[in-house]
């Protein structure tokens, strides 16, 4: 039977851990959080270790993924891993749409009724959150979020770390700058070549 490791016992790995299990209802989970022995369940699920106690155990499962909503955090861990030689995996639920001619990296979570359409690049260890959009011929970077509801269309570049807020609009050809956050709702219409917080329609620039 497969074993998958998710590390984060947090709400967004309840639901990669559900995502996993419509995938394959006899896929068995435990979780490990640097937290632990503090935590030791969560949900319907046991937290067994420690970060450092999966990388000693990795080869006792088919696949590790991180379940960190922070981007920074969830890029730590996930090159830690992959220097340890695990075995990071994508985890897609069942729902989603995902073009056969887009590619997306090792370690991405992509959940419930994303869409993510033809000639797109996703990064590794990046998040395609419930029910996003991202049209043809986007470039996503390593470890960004594109949170629920995010509307991508065609041909937008965005950099790594960045963080799409939910239910933003990023109209066609824009590019993003890494290490940026585009607030909840926020309407990008033109690129954004300096790293920092924006939000609102008109978009504005809230801090470096």
């Amino acid at each position: 039977m497969n074993k998958l490791a998710i590390i984060g016992a947090s709400g967004h790995g309840k639901v990669i851990a559900d995502a996993a299990l419509l995938n394959d209802s006899q896929l068995e989970i435990f979780f490990f959080d640097d937290e632990f022995p503090t935590k030791k369940l969560i949900a319907n699920w046991k937290v067994v270790g420690t970060i450092d106690d999966y990388i000693r155990v990795n080869e006792q499962f088919s696949g590790v993924i991180v379940a960190i909503g922070n981007n920074k955090v969830r890029a730590s861990i996930c090159e830690k891993l992959l220097q340890s030689k695990c075995n990071l995996v994508t985890v897609i639920h069942k729902s989603v749409i995902i073009s056969p001619f887009s590619e997306i990296g090792c370690g991405t979570a992509v959940l419930a009724g994303a869409v993510i359409n033809p000639f797109c690049k996703i990064g590794r260890g990046s998040i395609i959150n419930t029910n996003s959009n991202v049209d043809h011929d986007c470039n996503i970077g390593d470890y960004t979020h594109i949170s629920p509801g995010a509307n991508l269309a065609g041909g937008v570049d965005i950099g790594d770390y960045v963080w799409i807020g939910a239910g933003a609009t990023i109209i066609q050809s824009v590019q993003i700058a890494k290490n940026t956050i585009i607030g909840a709702s926020a309407i990008v219409t033109k690129s954004i070549y300096e790293s920092g917080t924006y939000a609102g329609n008109p978009l504005r620039k809230l801090n470096g």
